[in-house]
């Protein structure tokens, strides 16, 4: 059977811009019904979009779209977007984990207000978002949890750079495997997905590596057509995987993938952090 988004609900942490509206785009182009809990309510000086823009595309693409201005670190904000998307669309059908802070600092220059806003954000965030979640994914007939976190990797070079990201966003993983694994027996599929590149995103641009970074990245679409393909899968047949981008993409077909960096040798790509 082919599944398509269509009249599905997927509530995303985050989702103003960069992947996580690529995401909702894709989504929103079979009709699906978005509820995007974000922070962002009035423009940001260095971020392109708010969760009001965000809103407006994902109508613009054939989607229904409501927007939760909140806090993922907030467990009000949290119970009160589960509620809201219950409440407008009957009910959760997804929960897509795409807030996410980080920080390249090593351990000595990392501040303990940092350290604490990407645990808040990346594992507390996943964890309370997808939890709160739950009772109403139980009554969808192919429930979805999917982060976008890396796989565990315990090669000291990627732990001993920056350990507080890592463990960030390995909370990230840790979290969605433990629901794969709780609620198996349940049909309630949990994974998570990376790209094996870096992506043009904000944090690229600002954080790693400005412009010729973004010149070897790939963009988000790459990872809304991966993500696509996992979010329309059989929830019971698909859970507690730590999914690769590009093999999503090569499982079902499609291995042509200049189109998501125009004009780049593959070679030149910049290989993501975590792989």
């Amino acid at each position: 059977m082919t599944r398509t988004l269509t009249n599905r609900t997927i509530l995303m942490s985050g989702g103003s811009r960069g992947i996580g509206l690529a995401i909702a785009l894709r989504a929103a182009a079979d009709g699906a019904n978005i509820v995007l809990l974000a922070k962002t309510d009035t423009p940001h000086p260095a971020l392109e979009g708010t969760i009001h823009t965000a809103a407006e595309q994902i109508r613009a693409a054939g989607g229904r779209a409501l927007a939760v201005v909140g806090d993922v670190r907030n467990d009000e904000d949290v119970e009160r977007a589960v509620a809201a998307a219950v409440a407008e669309f009957g009910g959760i059908d997804i929960v897509l984990n795409n807030a996410s802070v980080i920080t390249l600092a090593g351990s000595q220059d990392l501040s303990p207000k940092r350290y604490d806003l990407m645990q808040d954000v990346n594992t507390r965030g996943t964890f309370m978002l997808s939890r709160a979640a739950i009772p109403a994914l139980l009554e969808s007939s192919n429930p979805h949890i999917l982060s976008l976190s890396p796989p565990i990797n315990l090669d000291p070079k990627w732990l001993g750079p920056h350990i507080g990201y890592t463990l960030a966003k390995y909370g990230m993983s840790l979290a969605t495997l433990g629901f794969a694994a709780e609620f198996a027996g349940q049909g309630v599929a949990a994974n998570t997905l990376w790209p094996r590149t870096t992506i043009q995103t904000a944090a690229v641009s600002n954080v790693l590596g400005g412009e010729e970074l973004m010149r070897r990245s790939r963009t988000p679409e790459i990872y809304a057509d991966a993500a696509y393909l996992v979010l329309t899968s059989d929830a019971r047949e698909l859970t507690g995987r730590s999914l690769i981008v590009e093999d999503v993409l090569a499982d079902h077909g499609i291995t042509d993938l200049e189109k998501y960096a125009p004009g780049v040798d593959p070679a030149d790509l910049f290989p993501d952090i975590f792989l």
